[in-house]
């Protein structure tokens, strides 16, 4: 599907502002240093399972983030999760 067929718009910042992709950069420099670099895939099926595993029982479980107030991202949405609840 494509963005249009989903309603969705891409958000794209001015030539230049380092900032706009502050998050995402930092996500992925993290996967590189901590898991991508560190590991030797055998096929390309490998590595899209690992990295997979590496988010889901690594990254968003355990890992603090300091933007996060030290939190994991799975605990930061639970409480969001539960604030919804309670409206």
């Amino acid at each position: 599907a494509t963005l249009h067929e989903l309603n969705l718009r891409q958000s794209v910042g001015r030539t230049g502002i380092c900032y706009d992709n502050a998050m995402a950069e930092s996500f992925f420099a993290v996967l590189k240093n901590e898991r991508v670099h560190r590991t030797q895939y055998p096929t390309r099926r490998h590595a899209i399972n690992d990295i997979a595993r590496y988010i889901e029982l690594r990254y968003n479980s355990k890992r603090l983030h300091s933007a996060l107030a030290y939190k994991t991202p799975n605990e930061v949405n639970d409480e969001y999760l539960n604030r919804q609840i309670a409206a």
